[in-house]
């Protein structure tokens, strides 16, 4: 069975890209957030086995609803992408339960990477 994975970011360009290399790669993409607030809905609908995190945001930003999520399910996989030079952001989020993050402009294996270490 295929990993289910929710991607959330505001930049719907993004989540295109992500949902591209994750079906390429055999995962299925069962649903899109565009802030925290829809990740954390979404999240609670459709527990997915893991969440690739945008950390800026509209509304409600990537590390609160990082915890937000951590407070539905501890076990929660979440992996953090951020733009470069968020490295305190970055620091943040692994604080607060992210199993990992990669860096804007995605590269396909280093996405494939991060999310094989983090549910294989």
């Amino acid at each position: 069975m295929s990993k289910k994975v929710l991607i959330v970011d505001d930049a719907a360009f993004m989540r295109m890209m992500i949902k591209d290399i994750l079906t390429k790669n055999g995962y299925e993409v069962v649903g899109e957030a565009q802030d925290g607030a829809q990740a954390v809905e979404k999240y609670k609908e459709l527990s997915p086995d893991l969440v690739t995190m945008d950390i800026t945001m509209p509304e409600m930003d990537g590390i609160t609803a990082l915890k937000e999520i951590k407070q539905i399910n501890p076990e929660a996989k979440i992996i953090m992408c951020s733009a470069m030079g968020q490295q305190a952001m970055v620091i943040d989020a692994i604080q607060a339960g992210a199993k990992d993050f990669i860096v804007k402009p995605f590269q396909a294996d280093r996405v494939i990477e991060a999310i094989q270490k983090v549910i294989g």
